[in-house]
């Protein structure tokens, strides 16, 4: 397993590289193709995503893999743990905000510190409000699930 330096510098690192990356189903900017780059980065051997070019396309690709959800998907690969015991660089899901049948994948970045109990748990993905210029921090009300990479 990765130290958390390690995995911090690697995590920073596919931040940087998908911030300036627009959300499109066509063009890799999507929180499958970040998720799938936060794997490979911290070490894990994962399989190619088909091409596709609307939601609805994703969704058969979704479905090809045998999964209804990216949270079946997720299971299929990866140990689920808490939320709350997230470490930088693990995946998350959340309401994606938006009308499609998804919702969102975000790789979490570390805590904020703020706010009036210490804060909550800073990540990284596709907001509805900011998809034409890339991921964005989030500090998201609440998770549905989280995953240890």
């Amino acid at each position: 397993m990765m130290n958390l330096h390690a995995r911090a510098e690697q995590t920073a690192a596919v931040v940087a590289r998908f911030r300036t990356r627009p959300f499109g189903w066509d063009s890799g900017g999507t929180c499958i193709h970040l998720a799938r780059a936060q794997m490979r980065a911290l070490g894990h051997k994962v399989p190619s995503i088909p091409r596709f070019y609307s939601a609805v396309g994703a969704m058969k690709a979704l479905r090809a893999t045998g999964h209804d959800d990216l949270a079946g998907l997720l299971d299929s690969m990866l140990p689920r743990i808490a939320p709350a015991a997230m470490w930088v660089g693990d995946l998350a899901l959340m309401d994606s905000g938006t009308d499609d049948p998804f919702d969102a994948i975000v790789v979490s970045t570390g805590q904020t510190g703020s706010g009036p109990i210490g804060g909550g748990q800073m990540v990284a993905g596709y907001h509805a409000d900011h998809l034409g210029g890339g991921i964005v921090n989030i500090i998201p009300q609440a998770f549905k699930g989280a995953w240890r990479l």
